[in-house]
């Protein structure tokens, strides 16, 4: 019930690789880059293959056997290889379902008019190497992921940050309990102030009082 295989960097033996084979019938996705591919000729039925990964390998020619045993192939990556000359590719004129295919460092991309070539002979396509023909990049279901998830974390963000009223209500409540507390400075400053007066009235009061003794015995 495998339906993707990643076996990068695998070493294949006389163009295949060992345990490779016609059982993975559910097989949607299988990459295969970097195992030192020369040929085709090996590669199982895989009536269910939609993507496949043949970058970094060896492979020349024999695409023809691409059509044969994967026949609904949506997306084919041959970056990297030996691929040559137009009539080489014409072999997946066959491939009907094919929207993508990627050639990208094969000496092929080296001829004149490579893109308009490819295009033309392979009308079914929608993307070479990563663009359409009015050079639009393709689509990455990823990329979309990503920002996705990122516009779900802004969103998270914004909830865990609240309404920004509850922290004018706690500024304010600040600012109440501060000046409340001036209030009570003022008046603590007040009371000090009266009572220093008192005091002071007390002192005139005496003086007076001693200044009148002294005059009477004067008198006297």
């Amino acid at each position: 019930k495998v339906t993707e295989l990643v076996l990068d960097n695998c070493r294949s033996s006389n163009g295949e690789i060992e345990g490779l084979n016609d059982s993975f019938k559910e097989l949607e996705f299988l990459s295969m880059a970097n195992v030192e591919l020369t040929s085709l000729a090996k590669l199982p039925t895989l009536s269910k293959l939609r993507k496949l990964e043949l970058s970094d390998n060896i492979i020349s020619g024999g695409l023809e056997v691409l059509a044969e045993r994967c026949p609904n192939l949506t997306y084919l990556n041959l970056s990297g290889n030996k691929i040559k000359d137009l009539g080489t590719v014409e072999a997946l004129q066959n491939l009907k379902n094919l929207k993508s295919l990627d050639l990208f460092n094969c000496e092929i991309t080296n001829l004149e008019d490579y893109r308009d070539s490819i295009f033309e002979l392979l009308q079914q396509i929608t993307y070479l190497d990563g663009f359409d023909q009015e050079d639009n990049e393709a689509p990455d279901s990823e990329d979309d992921d990503d920002e996705e998830g990122d516009e779900d974390d802004d969103d998270e963000d914004e909830d865990e940050a609240g309404p920004p009223g509850e922290y004018e209500e706690e500024d304010d409540e600040d600012d109440g309990g501060s000046d409340l507390g001036e209030g009570e400075d003022e008046e603590e400053v007040g009371l000090s102030y009266l009572m220093k007066e008192e005091i002071q009235d007390e002192d005139d009061d005496d003086d007076y009082v001693e200044e009148a003794g002294d005059e009477e015995e004067e008198g006297k």
